[in-house]
């Protein structure tokens, strides 16, 4: 399956972070699962923003509702539409 080419943007690491992830002593699991806490606070930060609330005052609902919004964003208007490109 071809994927479109993606833009680096806010959602994923920089190469400064993939460079910073990638020096820590931490095995390959515990690499992973960095880049994605820190491509997740990044996320969530955005529909924080989204939602004029403080990230901590974010609740699960809000989350799902913007998943919902954005899923339905790219099926009705195109990927380059939504905010995740994928």
């Amino acid at each position: 399956m071809n994927f479109p080419p993606t833009q680096p943007s806010e959602q994923f690491l920089t190469s400064e972070e993939s460079a910073k992830v990638d020096a820590a002593l931490l095995s390959s699991p515990e690499k992973f699962l960095t880049r994605l806490t820190i491509s997740s606070l990044k996320l969530l930060k955005h529909i924080a923003t989204e939602h004029n609330v403080a990230i901590e005052d974010l609740t699960s609902e809000q989350v799902i509702a913007w998943f919902e919004k954005d899923g339905k964003t790219r099926r009705e208007k195109g990927i380059e539409a939504a905010y995740l490109k994928w």
